[in-house]
């Protein structure tokens, strides 16, 4: 017991707890749609290319970090929506358009950052992650955004099923596809920039495919896979902490090694059970 309690006897590890749960849950409800139409890549992409609105967002606000997660919203929403754009022309694929805009952007960011002499101290914590320094406000804006992005998620359930097994169906059935689509990426929007703080935009994207891949070995139905992936990431944040606070080890990195941990030992277990 004490093992378990010491941690959380400090304020920044219960807020720590309270958002890697939340961020956990949202990212491998919406994740599982990431993973049954392979778009690991555009999850990837897109939280690289909220930098240059964190970078301009610090240079406007003078340093201050709580406008941040606003740049890094509005950036996040702008680039999803615009590689969406790109993509619908049939002479670009859509890899092609991730790339060039997730190049453009990184690029951009890079500059930025570049001018800021103090960079390293001031905006490293997005880059990798600073979960221990989730602020009262920030743990709102996470329940409040993550909130809603569940809240589309079930209330568009069934057109986001048919979309992701059978586009066809979907076009088929008159289902606004164009629209559905641009609404999923501006979600996964959403939840990268609710994310950045917890894992941070160099590891965004395994929480939003490990813990969906996980549970994509253990089950066929989307509804179970949504259930086990948020029960994985939960469990990935909380025990990342544990290992965090008692190993020394940077958080964001912590919580991802767990989650690629309980992947490993799915597909073992898959392994296993096929053999």
């Amino acid at each position: 017991m004490p093992f378990l309690l010491e941690p959380l006897q400090y304020e920044f590890m219960q807020r720590g707890m309270i958002a890697a749960v939340l961020v956990g849950i949202v990212c491998a409800v919406i994740g599982t749609y990431v993973v049954l139409r392979g778009m690991a890549f555009f999850g990837d992409a897109l939280a690289h290319t909220i930098l240059p609105g964190l970078a301009l967002g610090y240079l406007i606000s003078g340093g201050a970090r709580e406008p941040l997660f606003w740049w890094a919203l509005g950036t996040a929403i702008l680039a999803a929506l615009g590689i969406g754009a790109i993509s619908k022309n049939t002479e670009i694929k859509e890899d092609t358009a991730i790339g060039i805009i997730f190049a453009g952007m990184f690029a951009l960011g890079i500059a930025l950052i570049s001018t800021v002499r103090s960079y390293a101290v001031d905006l490293s914590h997005f880059l990798f992650g600073d979960v221990l320094s989730v602020s009262v406000q920030s743990l709102w804006l996470i329940l409040i955004f993550g909130g809603l992005v569940l809240l589309f998620i079930f209330a568009f359930y069934k057109e986001f099923m048919t979309l992701s097994f059978d586009p066809i169906l979907a076009t088929t059935l008159r289902l606004p596809v164009g629209a559905l689509n641009n609404l999923l990426l501006a979600l996964i929007a959403v939840t990268v920039a609710v994310s950045l703080q917890t894992v941070g935009v160099a590891l965004m994207v395994a929480m939003l495919v490990t813990p969906a891949a996980t549970a994509y070995l253990l089950t066929r139905r989307l509804s179970r896979m949504m259930v086990l992936a948020a029960i994985f990431a939960s469990l990935a944040g909380v025990i990342g902490l544990y290992l965090s606070y008692y190993l020394s080890i940077a958080s964001g990195a912590a919580i991802v090694l767990t989650a690629t941990a309980f992947f490993v030992v799915a597909f073992m277990w898959k392994r296993v059970k096929g053999i």
